[in-house]
């Protein structure tokens, strides 16, 4: 096991990727429930998507693990679902409805355009083709947004829909107070090093919820088998005569140009978050093997029955615990395939336990903006964009979609005004064909089809 994961070669051990691997499964147990809810409103079965989460989530994360060596783990994207289940629904009113098999059709051809992209080497030109300044600010923004999602998702914080004001959440509501219970809990077990921090917080949540009545036990298990019934699965639910009668190239389009952003800045993100892109040809290398096996599971999770598959922001909570492997991914996916038999035991994680993983998860995620150059505005100006628009906006793409055009504008802009790099004298600003490409692919995206 150590010479085929390199264990020793990555400063790590069996226990802590094994802990490492469960932590990571646990921040992201809750899609395990919210992808169903979610997909079913469009008409899919909730068990069958139940049963597509976790396989997909399992299967493509063990496949990550033994083929690149990644403790990143894969599952149906937030926001994308959503996307999903809101095109479907909103179809229903017009002369062209979308079925739900025409919206898995949508994300499986989106998957085959992700895996030409990936075997033509496009995708991997993408980590030489961002400065390193703006690469950190996606780990940085990434760290903003998934501390977002965790505040949101807890009650911590709330958006007015009225006046568009965040407020801070009712102390007094029980998934607020569990959540600060929990970054607390998960905080000084940090400060006193203790090993699998964020696994023995959620886990010490979750006792303090059902101590203070807070888990109804028995309503969190009704309705949820213990033995799946894999012959409810919507095993190539495809229509492809329909999808050429409505013409939703729209929705293929959008479905790749997100992943397409968000599959990067998650991949990037976490890698330099392991340390894999000190070497940057090795990082490189395992980025581009990563990115492939993404490609291959946005595909198979619509062979399977469920929205686009793709790396998890939340594999940074297993990385923050040691994990440096394959062997931490596998164990996120053996624990998803699990699930399909302890689907009442998962339904007893609260959602304030993995709220506050994910919220002190984007504090160490943060601590990248030390290696940003924020005294040169060229990298400053589109490392600030791409910072505060993932969470401000709620969307990864948006950040990095703006990162990448004002780049390529104020570095063309120095370019031709004769300002250095820097501003040490290193030269002109490096723009790579492929920054040019996709900044008006960005902008051509936004006037044709508005903002994400």
């Amino acid at each position: 096991m150590d010479r085929f994961f390199k264990l020793k070669e990555n400063g790590t051990t069996v226990r802590t990727e094994i802990m490492a691997g469960i932590t990571t499964f646990m921040t992201m147990a809750y899609i395990l429930a919210v992808n169903p809810s979610i997909l079913s409103a469009s008409g899919l079965s909730w068990t069958a998507v139940f049963l597509a989460t976790a396989l997909a989530a399992g299967i493509f994360t063990i496949v990550m693990g033994l083929f690149v060596n990644f403790p990143v783990a894969l599952a149906p994207g937030m926001g994308l679902n959503a996307y999903f289940a809101a095109t479907i629904i909103a179809s229903q009113s017009t002369d062209l409805p979308i079925s739900p098999a025409m919206g898995l059709t949508a994300v499986f051809i989106s998957g085959i355009i992700f895996l030409i992209l990936t075997i033509t080497q496009v995708r991997q030109m993408l980590i030489t083709a961002v400065p390193d300044s703006l690469k950190h600010a996606i780990t940085v923004g990434i760290g903003l947004f998934i501390a977002a999602l965790g505040l949101k998702n807890s009650g911590v914080m709330t958006i007015s829909p009225e006046t568009m004001v965040v407020h801070m959440g009712d102390l007094h509501t029980p998934s607020v107070y569990l959540t600060v219970i929990g970054m607390l809990l998960i905080s000084v077990l940090m400060v006193l090093r203790v090993p699998a921090a964020f696994l023995w917080g959620i886990l010490g949540t979750t006792l303090i919820a059902w101590l203070t009545g807070n888990l109804d036990v028995q309503a969190a298990m009704t309705g949820k088998d213990w033995v799946p019934n894999f012959s409810e699965l919507n095993f190539w639910h495809f229509d492809f005569a329909g999808i050429l009668n409505v013409g939703i190239v729209t929705v293929v389009l959008t479905f790749t140009f997100v992943e397409l952003f968000d599959t990067f800045g998650t991949l990037v993100g976490t890698a330099n978050r392991a340390g894999f892109m000190k070497n940057p040809e090795e990082g490189k290398k395992r980025v581009g093997k990563a990115m492939f096996v993404d490609a291959v599971g946005v595909s198979g999770g619509a062979i399977l029955g469920t929205s686009t598959v793709t790396a998890f922001v939340e594999s940074s909570s297993g990385i923050a615990q040691g994990g440096r492997t394959g062997l931490t991914a596998i164990t996120t996916g053996v624990c998803f395939l699990l699930s399909l038999f302890l689907a009442p035991l998962v339904a007893l994680i609260p959602g304030s336990a993995t709220a506050a993983a994910l919220i002190l998860v984007g504090l160490l995620m943060m601590q990248s903006v030390k290696d940003i150059d924020f005294k040169d505005m060229v990298y400053a100006v589109p490392s600030f964009f791409i910072i505060v628009l993932m969470p401000f906006t709620f969307n990864i793409a948006n950040g990095i979609s703006f990162g990448v055009v004002s780049y390529v504008l104020l570095a063309l802009i120095a370019n031709l005004a004769g300002k250095s790099g820097a501003g040490t004298g290193k030269g002109k600003y490096a723009i790579h064909p492929l920054m040019w490409i996709l900044a008006v692919l960005i902008v051509l995206r936004y006037l044709m089809l508005g903002a994400g």
